[in-house]
């Protein structure tokens, strides 16, 4: 569980949820359904809203995190602790993870008080990290093994579609085992999407997330533009959200502080989803183009901008901040 404790909280945006469905599987007794036992592992800016939504949907819920505040939390909405991975496994019928990468991921599976080692056979487990697809492959084939399903269902939507209960999941895996997993993921989302076999909804989450960091980083340079050719930001936006250049990112979530409230960009850049995130998801997006070969330049670019940022004290601030980055870089100059 080294590995686990290293994760600091704001690196925290994707958790690891385990919960229930409302059949019996053929091969064990274990249940799935509304009301059943869910067990949630890692309560961070997602997990946490996640694991309240389902404890307010009348599942009974167990939850594990490396940080005891956030379980107390939980712990006093009525969820029941649970001391690793293995423990929440144990007290559950479906397991849904979500980690910030594949090493954490591995781990919280196969590592040493992992779920693998207590769950039981007809397990359900929904891995909802954003992770190499070859990691969530390896995941089912060990699940397999154990006569348990593996589902990854990375989502979209960001913190207050976690609150809202409406994130999308691009699920990947045994289709005969979709209408399961979408029963769990109801509790917290309003589009569950089913994408292929698995690894399927990590291919589309990638190229969801390589796209929008694409169209952040144009939202924040016209933005920027407009701001210094002595244009008001929020004339600005509007005009935008109501011409060809809208996007999610300039009308959701736009990265330039006091034009929404709510979002990132209001609050200094603290909470949303991280810089090293997106990092992270391009890397990704990068390393699936290679094995393709996909020409993807602008993702390229992008990757490069949010690897710098990193590295000149943005890790842990939103990837909105790429708004301030350039801001900052250009007072440089």
């Amino acid at each position: 569980m080294a590995a686990l404790s290293n994760v600091t909280r704001n690196s925290r945006v994707l958790i690891q949820v385990i919960g229930t469905t409302s059949r019996t599987f053929s091969c064990s007794a274990v249940q799935h359904g509304s009301g059943k036992r869910v067990g949630v592992i890692g309560l961070g800016n997602m997990g946490g809203p996640m694991a309240l939504n389902l404890l307010n949907k009348g599942n009974s819920v167990t939850v594990f995190d490396v940080y005891p505040e956030a379980m107390s939390k939980l712990h006093d909405a009525g969820a029941t602790i649970g001391h690793s991975p293995a423990e929440v496994a144990e007290k559950s019928d479906t397991i849904i993870t979500m980690l910030p990468n594949s090493t954490h991921v591995q781990e919280a599976y196969a590592g040493e008080n992992g779920v693998f080692q207590t769950a039981k056979p007809g397990s359900l487990l929904i891995d909802s990290s954003t992770i190499d697809p070859s990691v969530s492959k390896e995941m089912a084939s060990l699940a397999e093994k154990k006569a348990m399903t593996f589902i990854d269902a990375p989502v979209s939507g960001g913190v207050m579609a976690a609150k809202a209960g409406t994130l999308t999941f691009m699920v990947g895996g045994p289709e005969k085992e979709f209408a399961n997993a979408k029963a769990v993921l109801e509790h917290v989302g309003k589009n569950i999407v089913y994408c292929g076999p698995v690894g399927s909804g990590q291919a589309a989450k990638i190229c969801n997330n390589m796209l929008l960091a694409i169209n952040m980083v144009g939202t924040a340079e016209a933005m920027n533009l407009g701001v210094r050719l002595g244009l008001d930001p929020k004339l600005l936006s509007n005009i935008i959200n109501t011409s060809s250049g809208r996007s999610w990112s300039s009308e959701i979530y736009n990265p330039v502080p006091g034009v929404l409230p709510n979002v990132p960009a209001s609050n200094n850049y603290e909470g949303g989803f991280g810089t090293a995130l997106m990092m992270k998801d391009l890397g990704l997006a990068q390393s699936s183009a290679t094995r393709s070969n996909s020409a993807i330049p602008l993702g390229s670019l992008a990757h490069q901008l949010y690897r710098l940022m990193s590295v000149r004290g943005y890790a842990k601030k939103d990837f909105s901040s790429i708004y301030q980055f350039l801001q900052k870089s250009e007072n440089s100059n």
